[in-house]
């Protein structure tokens, strides 16, 4: 069983250190080091390649420099960072079954994963608001312009960077957790300073943008439906209406699943102090959360069909095999029906 300070301390049955050498068989199996590896491997491929086109097609076609688009960027950005500073780690760790590579990088490994999975949560957040403001226009004809999207792009890294440099300066810690081979932030050593920062970080960087989430998808959703009662028109509103309503609650179920079991755990772990956990179920949250930056661009980017249009015309060299009029002009959203209802709208009075 895992008590709260084996993740700093080695335990008096002579288990090695989670800086000094391999970890098994005394927090769990090889076997169970070598599958995380592989799962760690697979997401470091997947979500390399997935993020990268999003940038690299994004930097190439200038149709998608949209205000939505910058914020799609800069969560490509964050995830990509967080592939290459936590899943490749953690999968060189994993096949040697411990921290290898010191205690100053298990730091700096929890304090980039934590900025960069911040950052990816706030721009989650400004998406939605984004959607919200161009729907529903709580500010009357406010447009959402560029330098909009670049002021909150900026505050994703400037709010990320604020709740994740206390533990270096010893408002809490980055410790090595679960099954050792990787770091976050102390939440299994208990005690004022350890707790505290624990539920400041789970109210802004949790509780906050997920509350923002729900708060603009919702009325969203009953703009559109208002609108589309309204409109009265056939199968294609109707199906369209449908479509947004899938993709909303896409987004916000896939927050949930990925951020929501690890932030509970780390909080009633930090509030119990007396809780034993199995290492392999320590682990599981935070490798879980790491999925996120495979399935974001998935849902965000490519349900986005112009996107999906420049991707086809840069992969097969220019060719584009379906090319019907003309591209939508000036600052375009996703181009699938559903966005053709988003744009159209004309919403009755605030919800």
């Amino acid at each position: 069983m895992l008590s709260p300070n084996s993740s700093q301390e080695p335990p008096n049955n002579g288990t090695p250190g989670p800086f000094d050498g391999p970890q098994w068989p005394h927090q769990a199996p090889r076997g169970l080091y070598l599958s995380v590896a592989v799962l760690m491997g697979t997401i470091l491929v997947s979500a390399s390649l997935v993020n990268g086109l999003v940038i690299v097609v994004s930097i190439r076609y200038k149709q998608l420099r949209s205000p939505l688009n910058y914020i799609l960027v800069n969560l490509a950005v964050a995830d990509l960072l967080v592939t290459l500073c936590g899943s490749s780690i953690s999968f060189s760790n994993n096949i040697s079954g411990f921290f290898v590579f010191g205690r100053r990088m298990c730091e700096l490994e929890g304090f980039m994963v934590s900025l960069t999975g911040i950052v990816g949560l706030w721009s989650l957040a400004i998406l939605a608001l984004e959607r919200y403001v161009v729907v529903c226009r709580p500010l009357g004809e406010f447009q959402f312009q560029h330098h909009h999207a670049l002021t909150g792009c900026a505050f994703t890294w400037s709010w990320a960077l604020l709740w994740t440099t206390p533990p270096l300066l010893g408002w809490s810690s980055y410790v090595p957790e679960g099954l050792r081979t990787s770091c976050g932030p102390n939440w299994y050593t208990g005690g004022s300073t350890n707790n505290s920062y624990i539920l400041a970080l789970f109210v802004t960087c949790f509780v906050m943008p997920l509350s923002l989430i729900l708060f603009s998808y919702t009325n969203l959703l009953l703009t559109l439906r208002a609108a589309a009662a309204q409109q009265r028109e056939s199968d294609t509103t109707q199906r369209a209406e449908r479509e947004v309503t899938r993709m909303v609650v896409t987004m916000v179920v896939a927050f949930l699943i990925c951020w929501l079991p690890y932030t509970t755990f780390a909080l009633v772990v930090a509030t119990n102090r007396n809780i034993s956990i199995q290492p392999a179920l320590a682990s599981l949250p935070s490798y879980f959360s790491k999925t996120a930056t495979v399935y974001n661009p998935i849902i965000y980017v490519f349900m986005h069909k112009q996107f999906q249009s420049c991707l086809v015309t840069m992969v097969c060299c220019g060719y584009q095999p379906q090319r019907k009029g003309k591209t939508t002009p000036a600052a375009p959203a996703p181009d699938v029906p559903a966005e053709r209802l988003w744009n159209k709208v004309t919403p009755p009075p605030p919800v």
